[in-house]
């Protein structure tokens, strides 16, 4: 099946590649790849905590655990013993995480139908009064849930080895270096992150 490219695209990379020379080098390398949004909220921040702290093959190999004892939803979810969580691969901590997003939605405690017309910082005050949502987990739920195009993730690992990488003469290496360069990419922040992503693996994931 062909999934559909955000609305936004075609100018997002008709601009990060006038206004950045290793932008257009990129957009140009991998021309079929967009974001993805995998449109249920409760799994996208299921799967960030997944995520967390492990590689995408690992996280990947429990989250297949999890889909083999249960369907993502809250109620299922939060069904689960700590027992069951913890044999799908996942740390005693997670498990907590797990069941605290869970409760949040079973409880109606988060409203999502209310996120698209809300911006990102309310969205991530919001997600980051879950248990084991953080800066990170929220925006990641910004791009690949919602596809906001101006997500900068600065404490993402691959992203400041990507900028490393492609900006080696933006010495000192570090978040307000990457900050102060992402600035010719507004407004489509996320969109450069995603292309700098594929340069280091160019398998798309799709929260």
């Amino acid at each position: 099946m062909t999934i559909s490219q955000p609305g936004y695209w075609p100018l997002a990379t008709a601009q990060l590649a006038e206004a950045d020379p290793v932008m257009a080098g990129l957009i140009e390398r991998f021309p079929l790849v967009w974001m993805e949004s995998r449109g249920d909220a409760f799994e996208t921040l299921a799967r960030a905590i997944t995520g967390q702290q492990i590689s995408i093959k690992a996280a990947d190999t429990v989250w297949q655990r999890l889909l083999g004892v249960t369907a993502v939803t809250p109620l299922a979810l939060a069904s689960q013993s700590v027992a069951a969580l913890r044999a799908c691969g996942y740390s005693r901590r997670k498990v907590e995480y797990l069941h605290d997003l869970a409760r949040h939605f079973a409880d109606d405690l988060i409203d999502p139908a209310a996120w698209p017309q809300m911006e990102d910082a309310e969205i991530i005050q919001v997600l980051t009064q879950i248990r084991g949502i953080g800066q990170w987990s929220a925006e990641m739920f910004l791009m690949f849930n919602l596809l906001r195009p101006d997500v900068l993730p600065v404490d993402d690992i691959g992203l400041q080895k990507a900028f490393a990488l492609h900006y080696p003469e933006l010495v000192p290496q570090n978040k307000a270096n990457l900050r102060r360069h992402a600035e010719c990419w507004r407004p489509w922040r996320s969109v450069a992150t995603w292309y700098l992503w594929r340069s280091l693996d160019p398998v798309a994931v799709v929260y």
